[in-house]
This record gives C-alpha cells, sequence and structure tokens, in this order.
C-alpha cells in the first residue's frame, strides 16, 4: 500500500515541475551532479540564531526515440535510459528537496519513470527471513538520492555525510539537464550509476576538493558480498576556465561463491573539462581498470571525447565520440564472467541539438550510431532463445526527440 502511493506523489510533482518549470527565475548554472538543488531555496535562521534553509526542486523528462533497426521488441540495447523505441516514454520525474539547520544537512530525491527502473536493474535480490523482509531494486528503485550531512568544525569544515548517492564515477549523470547530450557515453552506461555508503570531503582551498569514501559497492543498497569497496576522489576547478578530477575506486564486486573467487577490481577515472571560449566547452574522460580472478586477469579501457558550442544564445550543438573494450580473463580452468559488455567492445558517435526557449527548457534532437566489435543490438524479428531476446545486429542508429524542464 505504502509502495503504490509513490508513484502518485512523484507525478504530481510532475505537474507541479512542469507548471512552475515555466514561470521560475532563471540560473546561472545548474547544480553539479550530487549537489544541492539551487533554485527555490527558503533561508532564515531560528531563534538560537541557527543557520537554517529549505530548497525544493525537481525536474521531468520525456522523450520519443526511432530505432532504425526497427527491433520487434521494441529495445535499443545496451543503453542506460534512452532504451525505447518508437514509443513516448517518462524517462524521468524527480522531486528533489534539502534542507539545512546549522552544521547538518539533509537530502531527498524521489523519482519515477523508466530512469528509475533501469537504475536498479543490478540491485542485488535478497530473500528475506525470520521477520525480515526480502530485498530487490524494487524496495529502492523511487529513491534516487537520500543522504544526511555533518560538518565538522574543523579547519576550513570537514563533511561527514552517509546514505545513497549518485555515483562520483565521471562526468555525467541523472539529470538530462545536466548533460550536453540527451542519451549517455558508453563509459555512463557501463558504469555505475549509485553508491551507498559514507563519504568524507574536505576543501582544501577554494579549487581543490578531496574525499574520502566507503560503500557498499557497484549499484549496491544491500551490499551483495562481506567486503566494502572504497573510493579516493580529488577535483580541481578554476571557475568559467576548467575543472579536473581523478577518482580511484576498489572493492570486491563479484557475489560469494562466484567462479572468479573473490577478486578486489581497481578503477581509474579521470576527465578534464575545459572552457577555452565563451561560445565552446571540451571535455575529455579516460577510464579503465583490472580486475585479478581466478581465470587470469579481466580489464578495461574506454574513453569519451566531448565538444558543445554555443552559435546562439538559445541554442547548443554537443558532439560526442566513445569507445569502450573489456578483456576477459580465460585460461584452461574456464572464462570469467564478462564485466561489463557481452563483446569485446562497443563504441558510439552522437550529436545533440539542444534549443532552450526559456530558463528552464531544454528541447533536443540527437542522432545517435553504436557499433560493436559482434552482435550485441536488436534488429528486426527478434528471437527469443529461453525466454531472452538474442542480439541480431552489430550496430544501430537512433533519432530521439527529447524534452526537459526543472523548478
Amino acid at each position: 500500500m505504502r509502495t503504490s502511493a509513490v508513484p502518485s506523489v512523484i507525478a504530481a510533482g510532475l505537474v507541479l515541475a512542469l507548471g512552475l518549470g515555466l514561470g521560475s527565475p532563471a540560473r546561472a548554472e545548474d547544480p553539479p551532479r550530487g549537489q544541492a538543488p539551487r533554485s527555490n531555496a527558503f533561508e532564515g535562521t531560528t531563534r538560537t540564531g541557527t543557520r537554517a534553509a529549505l530548497t525544493i526542486g525537481g525536474y521531468a523528462e520525456l522523450f520519443y526515440a526511432w530505432n532504425f533497426n526497427e527491433p520487434s521488441n521494441n529495445i535499443t540495447a545496451l543503453r542506460a535510459f534512452d532504451n525505447r523505441h518508437n514509443t513516448f516514454t517518462i524517462s524521468n520525474a524527480v522531486l528533489d528537496a534539502s534542507g539545512t539547520l546549522g552544521p547538518v544537512t539533509a537530502r531527498i530525491a524521489l523519482q519515477v519513470g523508466e530512469t528509475a527502473e533501469t537504475e536498479y536493474l543490478q540491485e542485488p535480490i535478497r530473500p528475506g527471513g525470520g521477520g525480515v523482509a526480502g530485498t530487490s531494486g524494487n524496495v529502492w528503485k523511487y529513491l534516487q538520492q537520500a543522504w544526511v550531512a555533518y560538518e565538522i568544525p574543523v579547519g576550513r569544515g570537514l563533511i561527514v555525510d552517509a546514505g545513497i548517492f549518485l555515483s562520483p564515477i565521471g562526468p555525467e549523470g541523472i539529470a538530462v539537464k545536466d548533460q550536453w547530450n540527451w542519451s549517455r557515453s558508453s563509459l555512463f552506461d557501463g558504469l555505475p550509476f549509485y553508491h551507498t555508503g559514507l563519504r568524507l570531503t574536505y576543501d582544501f582551498t577554494d579549487r581543490l576538493v578531496v574525499s574520502l569514501q566507503v560503500y557498499n559497492g557497484w549499484n549496491n543498497v544491500v551490499d551483495n558480498n562481506p567486503q566494502k569497496s572504497l573510493a579516493a576522489q580529488l577535483t580541481y576547478s578554476i571557475p568559467d576556465k576548467l575543472t579536473f578530477q581523478f577518482l580511484y575506486f576498489t572493492g570486491v564486486e563479484r557475489d560469494p561463491g562466484s567462479p572468479e573467487g573473490a577478486p578486489w577490481r581497481h578503477l581509474f577515472d579521470t576527465y578534464l573539462v575545459l572552457y577555452p571560449l565563451k561560445w565552446l566547452s571540451l571535455l575529455v574522460h579516460v577510464n579503465g581498470g583490472v580486475e585479478p580472478n581466478a581465470f587470469g586477469t579481466s580489464g578495461w579501457a574506454a574513453a569519451a571525447l566531448y565538444a558543445r558550442f554555443q552559435p546562439l544564445k538559445w541554442m547548443y550543438i554537443a558532439l560526442r565520440g566513445d569507445f569502450f573494450w573489456e578483456r576477459v580473463a580465460e585460461s584452461a580452468t574456464g572464462r570469467a564472467a564478462p564485466i561489463f559488455w557481452p563483446v569485446e567492445w562497443v563504441s558510439s558517435a552522437t550529436g545533440t541539438l539542444d534549443f532552450r526557449p526559456h530558463d528552464n527548457i531544454s528541447l533536443r534532437v540527437e542522432y545517435r550510431h553504436d557499433q560493436a566489435a559482434a552482435d550485441a543490438y536488436f534488429k528486426g524479428q527478434v528471437p527469443i532463445v529461453l525466454g531472452q531476446p538474442v542480439p541480431t545486429a552489430r550496430g544501430q542508429d537512433t533519432l530521439t526527440l527529447g524534452a526537459t524542464t526543472w523548478f
């Protein structure tokens, strides 16, 4: 009963977002991934003089996509959130609120739509028993973020926060409004979407931020094994000039009893955003890693290049190309399960037109070509074997029309 009421609440928020998004004031910049929304903030102090603030935001996303392969199952394979062919799709509707009272900040973002369903597909399924309920992605999918933070008065302020976070890996995020393209790169599609755990963050200067993190793992609200994952993140930024981030992430991500054993996976991620001209932005993202397991060493290497132009005040043009290669460990005793893809490599080329008729509305037209080392996509009449669709094409081309509004 309680779970079924959540979509109705968020649907009401969608109507509110569409209404307020047309009339709310312009924003200089959208917030970076994982930060609190900036619009509709109410600030003040309590009777004791303690700082208090409440911020409410939200957004809605709708798209229609045409896959030129015309797959009979209407699925655009290996795409995170724009994965439906020939149907109008509510990608996501989000209500986002954060509140601060003195040194304590809490945030909760509720979501419903195709994005929520896809985001939690890899969440472990754990049965219940002995008065304990089972858990799966269906339990958590309406929560995009939920965390509480405390600022310890040490130096410039040490932030300790715990809860469900969007993944800090890479420059792309869940909300389309914060992205240059409508679809996400192959790197984003393959890497984790969210983590649950604890973070320590310290601003050494106005430009240099360091964070240490401990999580349950990749896409785990409930951990799938006894080990915890660790991450260290460094971010350096100069406003309107550049942003640089380096992140190291390590942990055991296989299920207990896996043929690969319990190997520690090591991920290295870095990206650089440059703003050389007022109308030009450039971004390069590189990711790679290794996993020594019972069959040898699995590993991967991936990169994406972006360019964004603003020829007119109300229009952007974004181009992106990416390539993601994976090596699967194999020996005389067997072969490891792939970490990311059913094929050796995948790649894509994307072009996006972004029209801004209002400060809080983005209308986008996007063409994208995907290519893989072997059949990884669906085309025409898709065969079904043991209840699963069988890929029949090495490539796919899509045309997407999307709209998003926020407040």
